[in-house]
């Protein structure tokens, strides 16, 4: 069968097509046909090597992909062959919190992912996707949409909610929000892209570029899915409400800088790492896609032998929403 490899951290141009053997089921495993998958900055970040968590080369990269099950080992009692699936993050992150096990289960870094044409699962890591959505959007959920869920636990109707970018989290997270009832301020450097946003019902859009100070525009709100890391970090402190949560789910400015600490505590703000999540919020966040009918936002989909030019595409920041690999 043909996949993609890392072999060396030398950024995209490490990634090769390479050929395997097909791989078949052992007990408690379902056998996977990938019908798509979808790319994450981490994606980025595991090709150039700045990704840092124990990846082993060489690699199959990618987390989110989604396909049907065309096989079943001995001893599988959750799928038959046929049903509509997607891979969990972390293969052994099922419910509660996570701990350095679960870590070292996450596709496409610390074991191989899923841009191959087949994939064994354990049938504990998968989920069913939602009928009304394409192999390609479901391809979108496992990283993405799950980390956005997990970043607004606990919203309520009449919070307020500051995304940064209209990167795959950030569009998440603005879908998500809509549906709990939360007003949504939106932060780019692209007027385009903001009319967007707004478009898709946010209450109000800055643009960085013209407002650099723009935690002043949006001071008060509730929550910040902040993406940016080091580089918005402080200025997320500002933007935030007092007794307010920040989801720290990025470091598209850089893993480094000075940030001082004293806001968190005059403003008592709640601040926590988001790694990704477990198997139930991804099934409780497939509920209420289901219930609301919610379609993610893709960007653009390129075929399997352009899985170079997805990585650059998505490298170019030019994106609104996910980048997608059709298999």
């Amino acid at each position: 069968m043909k996949v993609y490899e890392i072999r060396e951290t030398k950024g995209i141009e490490s990634l090769q097509v390479a050929e395997r053997e097909e791989p078949s089921p052992g007990y408690g495993e379902a056998k996977v046909k990938m019908k798509a998958a979808s790319l994450n900055y981490r994606d980025l970040s595991v090709a150039r090597g700045a990704y840092g968590r124990g990846v082993s080369l060489p690699l199959i990269p990618l987390s989110d992909g989604a396909g049907e099950v065309v096989e079943l080992g001995p001893g599988v009692t959750r799928w038959a062959v046929g049903d509509r699936v997607a891979g969990i993050f972390m293969q052994k992150w099922i419910c509660g919190g996570v701990d350095d096990a679960k870590a070292k289960s996450a596709l496409g870094g610390a074991i191989d992912g899923v841009l191959a044409e087949y994939v064994v699962f354990n049938q504990e890591g998968l989920v069913r996707i939602p009928d009304h959505l394409s192999f390609e959007e479901a391809a979108t959920l496992p990283c993405a949409g799950v980390t956005a869920w997990h970043g607004l636990n606990g919203i309520k109707p009449g919070d307020s909610v500051l995304v940064q970018g209209t990167g795959g989290v950030s569009i998440f997270a603005l879908q998500f929000a809509l549906i709990a009832g939360a007003q949504v301020v939106a932060t780019s450097s692209s007027d385009a892209k903001l009319a967007r946003v707004r478009e898709m019902g946010a209450s109000r859009t800055i643009n960085y570029k013209t407002t650099p100070d723009w935690e002043k525009a949006a001071a008060g709100v509730d929550y910040v899915i902040e993406v940016g890391g080091a580089g918005t970090l402080a200025k997320s402190m500002k933007a935030v409400r007092m007794g307010g949560t920040i989801s720290l789910i990025g470091v598209l400015t850089g893993n480094t800088g000075e940030v001082n600490p004293t806001p968190l505590l005059m403003k008592t703000i709640r601040l926590q790492g988001i790694y990704v999540g477990s198997r139930d919020m991804f099934e409780a966040m497939n509920r209420a896609i289901a219930l609301r009918g919610m379609h993610p936002i893709i960007d653009r989909v390129f075929p399997f032998p352009e899985a170079r030019e997805a990585y650059k595409y998505l490298e170019s920041g030019a994106h609104f929403g996910k980048v997608v690999i059709k298999f």
